[in-house]
């Protein structure tokens, strides 16, 4: 079977799909009112990072050969065709819930968007006053004539078209403006209660500016006011060759980035055709690049609603994460005391977090303790996302401050956050701390901490010895987050895996030939042979009819290797089951080739985000962890470590609660047909339903006491 021969499907399609599954817990009335307004907006920004990388991608490629076969069969134009159609499906459904299920409950529970055409007389007066004072100041229209042509508007900023009658000071015929909403402004404004007579009353942008826009052109004729934003292409264009200072060429490149070819128009149904077809032709696009939206455009902004309304009975239970970092080993101390020394526990054995279900702050207090412990030497770390508020790198400018050799990979790429990776970037260095920015072309998405302390060594006196203390972890070194996805974290002074970080560290801040190392998998150089050969060696344990088990959970599966892999594993007689929360190319349980295989996906109240790869290894259980999906990006073009689970405990733990308890959800898992659709699973007859999320918030839940 050669690369090109395997069946594929199709990756943008698979995303879709992902999203289809995501809009679903919209559209369950099992979910809390609030969660599932929450859940519509996450669609709405899964979309906008859809349109502006993978559609602009296809766009592009387009122009180049529309006829190029891709790997599923595909040409592009028939790709374009596809996804273009599902899109418009998925955000007609999206709408759907919104106006016909969603808007009219929370009406019900007193939460209501009162848009202009139902004001009365008090509440047109206070929104009056609101536009006066807080939003006209801000606002700027723009008059389209032969010397104000089209506006290049910003990339999924809000707008408006407005259509005028009349003649303006200077004789002009005024026909057409367009008035951009600046970012400052407030998307959703909250009405007294004593006005909006209910509990919650929200008032959108665009109900202020339609209401008021003729303030902005004054002795004119109002006609019409739509809201419309335009999405586009936001990939950043830094030739690997060319660059002498990343840093420098990114912060080049980072001001144009919302000004990129557009890829799609968004308008409201009420927009008349003439003036739809003068959007899309002034951005260069196709009808089918149009969707026209029957309700607010761009539910994203809703997203703050929950946030505002104190209704607990309408959100997820609250949920405080477990904060000691116990379940570890017998007869390790367990403690919530910050007094307490975290590098000390680690000595005393290695230490497993689960996020969100315990705490992040263990990680927080070994950076602190590491920061102010006079016999701590060095400190180094990958950082790919951590936010803009960040007490992980307030923790890393202290300890440069105390005088710690502080060295920070800093990933400049991480879409989206480049900005705020270059703002912390100039912070360190003004204290003194090493930034580097990994190597060009391959992205650092390894998630790694390392901690060198000087220590006594016992029965010698005045001997001492250097140390060396990591945290592994699956996702990034951002608190937030933490909260919300799922990953394990890894601390140990294992003596060998502290030597293999010790060693990535040193390729990715110097330069040298592939140092070896003996315990973690790294790509680009071993990740993906170490992959292959666990595989095999499944496969090889079948063939003789002994035991063959792998189980993986990750993101995405793409590489085509892989799955090539995989499907001949599968032949040999291998049970694979695969927890696969986004786009996976492997078509599982067809007839002569992937009869073993399963594919399932968790979508939930937290995002499963955990990198879990285990193997039966003929009764070891080999079990790795990691940040990288089986992608060729992850396996061939960015700086990614596995690292095993040694200790016994732990890696049942990770089984059990990373594999084996989602293995059983039989209530919010969605089972993949061969075909790449996906049907939710369902309790059987006389089954209790099995929510693996909500069995471990109990799990983690201290005893006597509901989360």
């Amino acid at each position: 079977m050669t690369k090109m021969a395997i069946p594929l499907l199709n990756r943008e399609i698979g995303i879709l799909e992902f999203n289809s599954r995501v809009l679903a817990q919209a559209e369950d009335p099992a979910n809390p009112l609030l969660e599932r307004l929450r859940f519509l907006g996450i669609v709405s920004s899964n979309l906008d990072e859809f349109f502006e990388v993978r559609v602009a991608g296809l766009k592009e490629q387009l122009q180049i050969d529309p006829k190029k076969t891709e790997a599923d069969g595909l040409s592009i134009a028939e790709t374009y065709d596809k996804v273009t159609e599902y899109a418009h499906t998925l955000v007609a459904r999206q709408y759907a819930v919104f106006n016909n299920t969603i808007q009219p409950q929370l009406e019900d529970a007193g939460i209501q968007f009162i848009f202009a055409k139902d004001w009365t007389p008090e509440q047109e007066k206070w929104a009056h006053g609101i536009f006066r004072t807080e939003l006209l100041p801000l606002l700027t229209p723009i008059a389209l004539d032969p010397a104000h042509p089209f506006p290049k508007v910003a990339n999924k900023s809000l707008n408006f078209i407005v259509s005028l009658d009349g003649k303006d000071a200077f004789g002009r015929r005024a026909r057409l403006a367009v008035v951009q909403a600046p970012r400052a402004l407030p998307r959703v404004i909250h009405m007294p209660k004593h006005l909006a007579k209910s509990d919650y009353g929200f008032v959108l942008l665009s109900s202020f500016v339609q209401k008021f826009v003729g303030s902005l052109f004054p002795g004119l004729s109002i006609l019409e006011c739509h809201p419309f934003r335009v999405t586009r292409n936001s990939e950043l264009f830094v030739s690997d060759d060319e660059v002498t200072d990343l840093r420098k060429a990114l912060q080049g490149e980072l001001p144009t980035r919302h000004l990129g070819d557009a890829v799609r128009l968004e308008t409201s149904v009420e927009t008349p055709h003439a003036l739809v077809e003068r959007l899309r032709k002034e951005n260069g696009l196709e009808p089918q690049d149009c969707y026209r939206i029957d309700g607010p455009v761009n539910l994203m902004r809703l997203s703050q609603v929950p946030d505002l309304v104190d209704k607990p009975e309408l959100k997820f239970a609250l949920y405080r994460p477990k904060s000691s970092f116990g379940l570890t080993k017998p007869g390790q101390q367990d403690s919530t005391d910050p007094d307490d020394s975290i590098i000390e526990k680690i000595r005393q054995g290695d230490i497993l977090l689960h996020h969100p279900y315990e705490s992040f702050e263990p990680v927080l207090q070994l950076l602190r303790e590491a920061s102010n412990d006079p016999d701590v030497l060095a400190i180094k770390q990958t950082v790919y996302r951590t936010g803009d508020d960040s007490p992980v790198m307030d923790a890393l400018i202290q300890a440069a401050r105390n005088g710690k050799e502080v060295t920070v990979v800093l990933e400049l790429f991480a879409r989206f956050d480049e900005q705020t990776n270059i703002n912390w970037a100039a912070k360190l260095e003004s204290v003194g701390a090493h930034v580097v920015y990994g190597v060009v072309g391959h992205k650092c998405h390894a998630k790694m901490l390392l901690v060198v302390r000087r220590e006594k060594i016992a029965g010698k006196k005045n001997k001492s010895q250097l140390v060396r203390y990591v945290h592994l972890g699956t996702g990034n070194y951002h608190p937030k987050t933490a909260k919300l996805y799922t990953d394990f974290g890894l601390m140990t002074c294992d003596e060998s895996i502290t030597n293999d970080v010790h060693l990535v560290f040193q390729q990715l801040t110097g330069t040298a030939l592939h140092l070896e190392t003996r315990e973690l998998w790294e790509s680009p150089f071993t990740l993906l042979d170490e992959l292959i050969a666990h595989i095999r060696a499944e496969a090889k344990a079948a063939k003789a009819g002994k035991k063959a088990l792998i189980i993986a959970k990750m993101n995405a599966l793409l590489e085509p290797t892989i799955i090539t892999e995989l499907y001949k594993a599968s032949q040999a007689g291998v049970k694979i089951q695969l927890i696969v929360r986004g786009v996976c190319a492997l078509q599982p349980g067809v007839k002569g080739l992937s009869d073993n295989i399963s594919v399932r996906s968790i979508i939930g109240r937290f995002l499963e985000h955990h990198r879990i790869y285990y193997f039966y290894a003929a009764g070891k259980e080999s079990v790795h962890l990691s940040s990288a999906d089986w992608m060729d990006r992850n396996l061939l073009r960015r700086v990614e470590v596995a690292f095993p689970v040694k200790d016994r405990a732990l890696k049942k733990r990770v089984i059990l609660e990373g594999l084996k308890l989602l293995l059983k959800d039989n209530a919010t898992a969605w089972k993949m047909n061969s075909d790449g659709s996906y049907q939710q699973v369902k309790p059987r007859a006389n089954q209790a339903p099995v929510i693996a999320q909500l069995e471990l918030i109990k799990q983690f839940a201290p005893k006597g006491k509901a989360r």
